[in-house]
């Protein structure tokens, strides 16, 4: 359902990232792990088409996402770092205002508002303007917005990073829920989202693919069989 192939960026003579390759099938729930400054973030807007890559590309359900841009949009939902949303608007508006920026209309358009309510667990503050929810309500909201078209690809940006216990509890089981359907990328930096949610997990350090593979697989490449030291050797040599 995604196909990355050899995804590069520069800044000037900065090479942010440096050729990334990967897929990810229905039924995955990836994980792309890295510090920060590795190059998950520019690998994410590249796939979603925020960014203009260097040179290689990302292929959503067959469509290319240079070539065909709307096409490949249509397949994906995107949760973008630190939930971006209009907070003067209440939150049932929001949605209905995606919902048509997304081709809906009239009780289609009702009905996914809905669906992506129920999903999300937002019922308590439907009618909230978004400014006077929690970080966690706010970030369901923008989960929300990500899948109220229901796409087959799921990407989201650091979910879970800076709520509390209870609420990244909330946004793993919806990413459960969802995972069976949907070919889903978790980019993140916090270890315990792999245990938590991910059936596989890339390892990204300096631009490029340290490691790939299950949570299993990772683990056993150092003796200790802990994910934290992996990361570390893969990531800055195992310094403390």
């Amino acid at each position: 359902m995604l196909e990355v192939k050899n995804l590069k960026k520069s800044f000037g003579p900065f090479e942010a990232v440096k050729g990334i390759s990967f897929t990810v099938s229905k039924g995955e729930v990836l994980g792309f792990l890295g510090p920060n400054g590795a190059g998950k973030s520019t690998t994410m807007r590249m796939i979603t088409g925020f960014l203009p890559p260097t040179d290689g590309t990302a292929v959503i359900c067959g469509h290319d996402i240079g070539a065909e841009p709307v096409e490949a949009k249509r397949c994906i939902g995107y949760l973008p770092e630190s939930a971006p949303s209009y907070r003067a608007m209440v939150v049932e508006e929001y949605l209905r205002f995606i919902a048509e920026i997304r081709g809906f209309s009239g009780r289609a358009a009702k009905d996914a508002v809905e669906r992506a309510i129920v999903k999300a667990r937002l019922e308590p503050v439907a009618r909230k303007t978004i400014e006077t929810l929690s970080k966690g309500y706010r970030q369901r909201t923008c989960f929300a917005q990500a899948i109220i078209h229901d796409p087959q690809v799921l990407i989201m940006d650091e979910p879970t990073d800076g709520l509390d216990p209870n609420q990244k509890y909330t946004v793993r089981e919806m990413i459960k829920e969802m995972s069976a359907e949907k070919a889903i990328v978790i980019s993140t930096h916090i270890l315990e989202e792999v245990d938590a949610v991910c059936t596989r997990a890339i390892v990204i350090a300096d631009g490029e693919i340290k490691a790939d593979g299950t949570p299993a697989k990772l683990k056993a490449m150092d003796p200790s069989g802990r994910l934290d030291v992996v990361f570390r050797n893969l990531t800055n040599g195992g310094a403390q």
